[in-house]
């Protein structure tokens, strides 16, 4: 989770208002930070990786001004028009094909907000550009180049510059195989015959995303104007993180001017901090949160927590969400908001009326004791999203659609149905660590939803696990023995294997397990194909179990 230290002295100067470390105690956990570590005049605080914009001073004052009645309703900023252009070379639509920036003029920086700024940026690659690879941030000394810019790839060995924190000057490739952040992250581009750089009109290297920036635009307290990019392989990425950056930074004093983004087939005006709209219905909220409260008072909490409201009619409002706030998707979240605002220490818990005794479920009972038997035999739990698409789970495991449970509304292009079995999901674990060191073994204990046109729902929700084994000797036996150690631990009777065949595993090394006289699953081989899919080198064996079948 990610922490960052509050100065009592500091904190007070970005919220306008004097305040008292006891105050700080007392409001921030309603905003729902952990309180870590306290001291004589400062504290450290835990917040939840969905706030991202909590990941600054500025991000938080922002929101504590609001609670605390200080300012409220939705922030405003004023974007102007740089005429600065930034051109997206073609070249980089295989390797970094998104990019977005933003101008900030005016901008008061000391020592303490740089550092701000750097941990700010880290905490946006973690948790919004999921380590860099959806999306990353350059901040730039704008004053020291000149515009327009290009974002474009280029040969490993056809430019030198000097990388941040270095004095000498390297090639693209030296600085993948010698600087310690190319070393780090050069498994983004290096499958790439050219790497990304973003240089200005004399060619001046600004960066080389999502590497490392130039020592020539660093950041220094004495810096006015910023130059601020972001890149990545998810335009929604890319979007969200220089949105919160860039609102962060107003918020710091400075002035937000717009980047003309020159693609190869459209134009984009960045950052584009336009609010989203979503509709609240009063009757649900007091559903939810068990409450009697007005249209204007529901208004009222919502401002707090700086969002805008318009009333379209009795007990229906339209919500004006900021730019910066990347965590509000349904009106659920919403809702959420109004008992910030309402205040958590507000609501009175009751009794129930009448006395329960409640049991676990047999399915997470028998999950949790397949966890324990799974981590003793040396594998390593991942947990992944049940919502899927059908590129991940039929096309790249090499087998025809079948009929699934698919979103109605989906947001993006990577979730748009919801899965019905586990291997995807780790075939996709594989396909991101294999930069890492082998041998790796991974499982997944979890839901998967099954289309049942039996039921009034028309799906089922049912308990899988499911294994991968990838190394250079990885094979049906080997992983056999694992889904035998695995039932024999379980005290399953009878577990036995006949062979099949299934287009996601190479024939003739694949079978059927049998335990409690049912079929319960599949095990075998991986095929090369979908090992290609996958762009992984080395063998895969798996194995997947309806652990549902086993309690029934």
């Amino acid at each position: 989770m990610p922490v960052i230290t509050l100065t009592r002295e500091r904190f007070s100067r970005f919220v306008g208002v004097e305040l008292t470390l006891t105050e700080m105690i007392k409001w921030l956990p309603w905003l729902g930070f952990d309180m870590e570590e306290t001291w004589e005049d400062s504290v450290k605080v835990e917040f939840n990786p969905n706030r991202i914009d909590f990941s600054s001073y500025a991000g938080i004052a922002r929101a504590f001004r609001g609670l605390r009645g200080y300012e409220t309703g939705l922030p405003e900023y004023d974007l102007k028009d740089s005429r600065v252009v930034l051109n997206i070379n073609e070249s980089v639509s295989r390797v970094r094909p998104f990019m977005l920036a933003a101008i900030v003029r005016g901008i008061s920086l000391d020592e303490d907000a740089v550092v701000d700024l750097m941990e700010m940026q880290e905490d946006l690659h973690w948790g919004i550009g999921r380590n860099r690879e959806k999306a990353s941030i350059g901040v730039h000394n704008l004053d020291v180049v000149r515009p327009p810019f290009t974002f474009k790839a280029v040969e490993p060995h056809s430019i030198r510059f000097v990388p941040l924190d270095m004095t000498k000057e390297m090639s693209p490739n030296d600085v993948l195989r010698k600087h310690e952040k190319g070393m780090a992250y050069r498994h983004l581009v290096e499958q790439s015959p050219r790497y990304p750089l973003l240089v200005d009109r004399d060619n001046e290297i600004l960066s080389m995303p999502p590497i490392i920036n130039g020592e020539l635009t660093r950041i220094a307290p004495d810096t006015k104007n910023l130059f601020l990019d972001v890149t990545g392989t998810e335009y929604i990425a890319v979007e969200k993180c220089l949105n919160v950056l860039s609102t962060a930074l107003a918020d710091m004093g400075g002035s937000i001017e717009k980047v003309r983004v020159e693609y190869p087939d459209r134009t984009v005006l960045s950052p584009d901090l336009s609010p989203q709209k979503m509709k609240l219905r009063t009757l649900a909220a007091n559903k939810l949160l068990g409450l009697k409260l007005s249209d204007t008072k529901i208004a009222e909490c919502l401002e707090k927590c700086r969002l805008g409201t318009k009333r379209l009619r009795k007990g229906i409002f339209e919500v004006a969400i900021p730019a910066y706030r990347t965590d509000i998707l349904h009106e659920v979240d919403l809702i959420e908001e109004v008992a910030i605002g309402y205040g958590y220490y507000k609501l009175k818990p009751h009794l129930p009326s009448s006395a329960t005794i409640g049991k676990q479920h047999p399915a997470y009972k028998i999950a949790n004791t397949g966890r324990l038997i799974m981590t003793g035999l040396s594998f390593t739990e991942v947990v992944n999203f049940t919502i899927t698409n059908e590129i991940l789970h039929y096309e790249k495991m090499c087998r025809k659609a079948e009929v699934t449970v698919k979103l109605a509304n989906p947001i993006s292009t990577e979730f748009t149905i919801m899965r019905h079995d586990l291997l995807p999901g780790l075939m996709k674990n594989l396909a991101e660590n294999k930069h890492e060191s082998f041998p790796q073994r991974f499982f997944e204990i979890s839901d998967v939803i099954w289309h049942n046109p039996k039921l009034e729902t028309r799906c089922e929700r049912r308990m899988h696990i499911a294994a991968v084994s990838s190394h250079p000797t990885a094979n049906f036996t080997k992983i056999k023995s694992g889904v035998e150690a695995f039932a024999a631990n379980m005290r399953l009777k009878s577990c036995r294997f006949e062979p099949t065949e299934h287009p996601t595993f190479i024939p003739g090394r694949a079978a059927t397990i049998s335990a409690e006289r049912k079929n319960v699953g599949i095990v075998g081989e991986i095929h090369p194909e979908v090992l290609n899919n996958f762009e992984l080198e080395n063998p895969v064996a798996a194995f997947e179990i309806d652990l549902e079948t086993l309690i029934r």
